[in-house]
């Protein structure tokens, strides 16, 4: 018996979703292409509907946009820039004297994006550690610290970064009489 219900689920146009997301992008179809591994012509004509993709070739150009195959699937289109208030960023209490705020929420899949808070003489615990093994960004947007890593150490001041790898142990303690701010940014994710 067919549907009349008006939230029936319509069909979903796969071709013009990955258009309007290369769009949202501002990404070329040669970019993409050349990211996904398959032809200009090809992608063109699988988002005019010319051609139809198989599910390992929608995989890498729905990966080479950035998203994943059921974001292609989800009403209301592509996802859309969203804002996260100051006020609203999810917080954990962490080490001695700080916390993280989180700034990344989710579905985003290739970067994590943390903001800490250190009193004077806050650190992110007693004894350094490790998680993954991905990227490591560390910036000080405010106050100095020092950051321990795999047994150097590193004097940093407002501005100052370093990138390391997560899987080196590390930790931060505030040497300064001033609360600091820092910022650590991960790919992928491992936290």
């Amino acid at each position: 018996m067919p549907s009349s219900a008006p939230d029936a689920l319509a069909e979903v146009d796969v071709g013009e979703r990955l258009r309007d997301i290369r769009r949202l992008r501002r990404a070329t179809l040669r970019t993409v292409a050349a990211r996904a591994g398959v032809s200009e012509s090809f992608l063109s004509q699988v988002e005019r509907g010319r051609a139809s993709a198989s599910i390992a070739s929608l995989r890498r150009i729905a990966g080479a946009l950035g998203v994943s195959v059921a974001d292609l699937f989800e009403p209301g289109g592509p996802p859309r820039p969203r804002v996260l208030r100051r006020e609203e960023r999810p917080s954990l209490a962490f080490g001695t004297l700080g916390r993280k705020l989180l700034l990344t929420p989710r579905p985003l899949q290739h970067l994590e994006v943390f903001v800490g808070e250190l009193d004077p003489g806050g650190s992110t615990g007693a004894e350094p550690y490790a998680h993954g093994d991905s990227e490591e960004l560390f910036v000080v947007l405010t106050g100095s610290v020092q950051l321990e890593l795999g047994g150097d150490r590193h004097e940093l001041g407002t501005g100052d970064s370093i990138d390391y790898r997560s899987s080196t142990p590390h930790r931060v303690t505030n040497v300064g009489e001033e609360r600091a701010e820092v910022m650590w940014i991960i790919s992928p994710p491992s936290y």
